[in-house]
This record gives C-alpha cells, structure tokens and sequence, in this order.
C-alpha cells in the first residue's frame, strides 16, 4: 500500500486537474468522463512513467546559478553544471551550508514542478521521495514496481532531475568570479553561488518574528499596557532584494514559491562610540583635560586680577570671586579624576605606561595604599597643579601677561587647601 502522503499528492493533482476541466454548467455524463480520465491519468501505473520521462527537464540544485543572474544557466559549452552540496553539520557556530536544515531547489522547465514537488515529498521517517529512489528503499520499491514499466527504468528517470549528465564541470561568465590565488603563483577562478534554501529560510525566520498571530498578540498586549510573561523579538533596517522580476519563475522553483522576494539584514560596518575617556598613559595634564575646559573660570579670574585697585566693587567680593574661580578650576580637574579612575582598571597597564609616579598613585587603586598613607605623591602633585593652571591662565588669556608672584602664591595656596580632596 502506498504511503499516506503519496496518495494524498495524486488525490490532489487528480482534484486539481478535473476541477480545472470542468465547470457547474456541463453535463453530468460530460463531468463523469473527466473525472475517468482524471483516474486514469493520476493512477501511479500511467503517472510515474510520464514523470519519468519528464523529469530530466528539471535540474535539482542547492545553489541555483540562476540566482547571480537569469540567463546564467546555459552558454556555448552547454547547460551550467547544477551543484548540489552535502556537508555535515559542524558545531563551528559559522552561518553556511550543512549547518541549516534546508530543502533543495531546483531549475528548468516550469511544466516539470510536480514532479518536483513529487520527489521532494517527505516521507514518515523524515527522508525526502527523492532519498527512498535513491537508496532502492522498500517504500520506493513499491511505488516503482507497476506493470507498464520497469523498476530501473522508471528509477533512472526519475533521478535524472539529480543525475547530471555533464562530462565536466561548465559554468557561466555571467556568474560572479573569484580568482583565488593558490601555490606557483597560479590561481583558482572560482563562481561564487547562492544558497537558495538559506535564502528563503532566513525570509521564513524573519517573516515568523514580524508577522506571525503570536507575535501579533504579544505586540498588542505591550500596546495597551498590559503584561505578559513572554516578550518578542523586533528586526530593524530590513530591506527585500527581488530575483527575476516580473519572471521569478525563470530563477528557481523555489524563488517561484516565493514570488522572487527575499529579506536582507542590515550589514554595515559596526558605528564605534569614540571613548569619552581614555587613560593617559604619559601626562594626565597633556591628554585627559585641556586648557579649553577651564576656559570660563579662567577668565573670570582675569576678570578679577585685572580689576583696579579704586574700583568700586567691595575688595570682600573681588576675594570671594576669585576663590570660587579657582576652585572651579579645581572641580574641573577632581571630576576629570573620577572620570578617569573609573576607567583604569580596564585601562590602565603599568608595561605601557610612563606616567610620572605622583600620577599613577593618584590615579590608579592599584597603589590606593601609598595613596592614603604617603604625603610625598600630593606635595609634587599639587606642584604639578599649580604650574599647570598658571600656564593655561597664559594660553587661555592669550595675551603676553603672566601673573605676578602674588597672585601665583594664591593659587598655590588654593591648592594645597584642597589638597585631601585630591587623594
């Protein structure tokens, strides 16, 4: 007895072909003979042998080289050679094929698809029609063995769709070439081909998260602001490619079943964050703060030393404006400082780095011991601070001033006030 769903595909084509020969205005008896010759021409005894003859006008392929382009299947040398790969599956995490379960294609005469779609069937163990003929299974045997044609014979017709005839290996300049350099300076030319299979594998996958009932539920259960245990994925930047145009069916069968639209992933260079703070690994001074940063109490400052000595403003304000500016300048440096340590642990390695002694302890917690408990490290370091703010008083100001020694002892002072907030 022939399995399920062989029975079910001649029941289908018998139902379609008589459905298609008939009509509610004809004549019971005129109805009644389409549907005799609908049992005679599906029975597997006048079937198989048609499809057996037919089937060498479709080649089966996993890498259709229709896809690179429509006219690619046959030159001046013959009919492009069709490639059908067999990789077992690698646990190697790489996209490609062997690692994805996927049908096979096929490409040729349009007229020959059922009995594609015949061969392709899949049988109770999970096995392909196609698979059972080729390893002269007991089910293939028996739907093979019929009184009005050979078992060989109907078998070698039917793996004509697979058996490709070619003496040798024909491809296409129409296809996309590689030369691949190999020893001796010599090289491969190679034709790089599409996987079909993944292709419309991945348009299922994506069409499953965009569109699917389920999807659809859980996206109007976040539009109302109701809960669910169970989220959904969303895919941005898709974009669909068409094979054949208006002729999808002059690529592949199954760019055909498709209607010749497939789905693209974004696929850019990554956009890099450029990193707000890098660790220094020479002179914090010369690359985590600039002059620029403390360019506003800077000149506020300059505001105030450049005031005279009879001005009206009370000498109380003018000392009071010019402490809150210089601790300005501090606050700048301290949060800078914070910015950077949280970034050395990942940052920072003591082979590629030069940074002045007083620097690193102040910086990095490697050394927040000597940190806490010496006093040497600040002292140079408050030097360090002070010289640094004068100098960028010069650069900032922009003019030929320089601040006299009184008003460079202030700053100093200034800063070994607020030397603890430094550790």
């Amino acid at each position: 007895m022939l399995d399920r769903r062989i029975q079910d595909f001649f029941q289908k084509r018998k139902e379609d072909w008589i459905n298609k020969k008939t009509n509610p205005s004809m004549h019971e008896d005129k109805i009644r003979e389409v549907e005799r010759e609908g049992e005679i021409k599906f029975s597997p005894q006048n079937w198989l042998p048609d499809a057996a003859k037919r089937a060498g006008q479709m080649e089966m392929s996993t890498h259709p080289c229709t896809f690179s382009h429509p006219s690619a299947r046959k030159n001046k040398n013959g009919y492009v050679t069709s490639v059908i790969v067999k990789i077992d599956r690698q646990p190697d995490g790489y996209l490609k094929t062997g690692n994805v379960d996927v049908a096979e294609d096929a490409l040729g005469n349009a007229a020959v698809l059922d009995v594609y779609k015949f061969l392709t069937l899949t049988m109770e163990d999970g096995d392909s029609l196609l698979e059972h003929i080729k390893r002269d299974s007991e089910q293939a045997k028996a739907l093979l063995t019929i009184p009005s044609e050979g078992y060989q014979s109907l078998k070698e017709g039917l793996l004509a769709m697979v058996n490709n005839q070619t003496p040798e290996t024909v491809t296409s300049s129409k296809i996309k070439q590689v030369y691949f350099p190999v020893k001796n300076d010599d090289y491969h030319l190679l034709s790089i081909l599409s996987n079909s299979g993944m292709i419309y594998e991945l348009r299922d996958r994506i069409d499953a998260l965009r569109f699917s009932e389920k999807q659809k539920e859980l996206r109007d259960l976040r539009r109302n602001d109701q809960f669910s245990e169970k989220g959904f994925s969303e895919i941005y930047d898709i974009t669909t490619i068409s094979y054949g145009g208006t002729k999808p069916q002059n690529i592949s069968v199954m760019n055909n079943q498709y209607g010749g639209r497939a789905r693209l992933l974004m696929s850019v260079p990554p956009r890099l964050v450029k990193r707000d703070i890098q660790f220094p690994t020479k002179d914090f001074f010369k690359t985590s703060i600039r002059f620029y940063d403390i360019q506003e109490p800077l000149q506020k400052l300059h505001g105030v030393f450049k005031t005279e000595l009879n001005s009206p403003i009370p000498r109380r304000n003018l000392k009071s404006g010019r402490d809150a500016y210089i601790k300005d300048i501090l606050d700048q440096i301290i949060e800078r400082l914070t910015a950077v340590r949280a970034v050395a642990a990942d940052q920072y390695r003591e082979e590629n780095s030069s940074l002045p002694r007083c620097q690193r302890i102040w910086l990095c917690d490697t050394y927040q011991q000597e940190r806490l408990e010496q006093e040497d490290w600040l002292d140079e370091l408050c030097e360090v601070i002070s010289r640094w703010t004068l100098l960028a008083y010069k650069k900032v100001v922009k003019k030929s001033v320089s601040l006299g020694p009184a008003e460079s002892r202030y700053i100093q002072e200034m800063v070994e006030a607020d030397r603890e907030a430094l550790r």
